[in-house]
């Protein structure tokens, strides 16, 4: 089974995690940097923000977000550097925003886990202690 990301009639088509080779230590480290990236509050609110709208200026995301345009604008050369968002120019503004679709996803999915209730305690009968106990 495979994945188009995007949509569109020629995006990248990605196999599904399951049919993928076993994650070797290099492509290991690059999801590390890239969680790292995304590892940031100021960041997912920002990636939020131009999910919702699309394209912003560093002036509306600030105002958004309620920051100063300066850190907003670190805080994109960062998401930048990594390919998260791109930079357009139109006169004398530079619109952000989202670059690649799968971090829509996976910000969607991450949602996901924060927001679904984990799973209850349960009871289970210890053979050792003759009792029960709670895990969870």
């Amino acid at each position: 089974m495979s994945i188009n990301t995007t949509g569109a009639a020629d995006a990248v088509v990605r196999p599904a995690l399951p049919d993928r080779s076993q994650m070797g230590a290099a492509d290991a480290s690059r999801l590390e940097q890239l969680f790292k990236v995304l590892a940031n509050d100021t960041r997912l609110r920002l990636l939020h923000a131009l999910v919702r709208a699309g394209d912003l200026t560093v002036t509306h995301l600030a105002d958004t977000v309620n920051m100063r345009p300066s850190a907003v604008s670190n805080q994109l050369q960062r998401l930048s550097d990594k390919g998260v968002v791109a930079a357009r120019r139109d006169g004398n503004r530079i619109w952000y925003r989202v670059s690649d679709p799968c971090v829509v996803g996976l910000i969607d999915l991450a949602w996901c886990l924060v927001e679904t209730p984990g799973p209850t305690p349960v009871e289970i009968r210890g053979p050792d202690t003759g009792g029960t106990r709670a895990t969870g």
